[in-house]
């Protein structure tokens, strides 16, 4: 029974509840709440955007300056369509249309 008034009164020192959470609102972990929209998939969505190894501009944008290829996670894409961009833009990679990666340092 010592045990937990002690969790309870060190609890009550640290100025956070059991959720982790400070009295002001904000949680312990330093990340910022709020509104994050899902990304959607521009493959699924819109039927007009089409993959092609041969559309430079458009592999130039899921690659980075430096480039690499743009995860998922990021881009917003879906799992089908994130296979299919990383063949192409390999793909594209190999016939020299986009680069290995970025010229100069």
């Amino acid at each position: 029974m010592a045990t937990t008034n002690l969790k309870a009164e060190m609890r009550d020192r640290s100025g956070a509840d059991e959720r982790g959470m400070d009295k002001d609102g904000d949680d312990k972990g330093g990340r910022r709440g709020g509104f994050h929209r899902k990304k959607v998939c521009r493959f699924c969505s819109d039927s007009d955007f089409i993959l092609d190894y041969k559309d430079a501009r458009m592999m130039q944008s899921f690659m980075t300056e430096h480039g690499k290829i743009v995860p998922r996670r990021i881009s917003g894409n879906c799992a089908l369509h994130q296979r299919k961009l990383t063949s192409e833009v390999k793909r594209a990679r190999n016939l020299a249309l986009v680069g290995y990666v970025s010229t100069g340092s």
